[in-house]
């Protein structure tokens, strides 16, 4: 009876599926100052979402709208920055690696963050 449990055991742990990665919820400042360039400042650091000339970008980077078109600085002709929360993969090296949710959210919410340096 034991080697049918141990059985029975064994194909429920093969049969379970491994445990994911929990994304990281993010929220700063989305940079986009130059072509190409996207960043997010979040309380803890500066993610590198993609740079000019780079092949490289997320998986997921679609979902990143019009930033320009809701509450937004312009800082450089049309480019600039906003407020945002992502749901992301990052690296061990500053990069986001995957992209599976935006929100853009109002200036005010992130000028009101202590934890936050003005983007600049």
């Amino acid at each position: 009876m034991n080697r049918v449990y141990s059985a029975i055991a064994a194909f429920a742990f093969l049969a379970l599926p491994s445990v994911a990665h929990a994304a990281d919820n993010r929220c700063g400042w989305i940079q986009n100052p130059t072509p190409g360039n996207w960043w997010l400042d979040d309380a803890e650091d500066t993610w590198t979402i993609r740079t000019q000339g780079s092949e490289d970008e997320p998986e997921g980077m679609d979902l990143i709208p019009d930033i320009s078109e809701r509450d937004y600085v312009r800082t450089n002709g049309s480019y600039g920055y906003a407020c945002a929360c992502m749901k992301v993969d990052t690296d061990g090296d500053g990069q986001i690696t995957k992209i599976y949710s935006f929100k853009q959210l109002k200036l005010a919410q992130c000028r009101n963050d202590k934890a936050l340096k003005f983007p600049g």
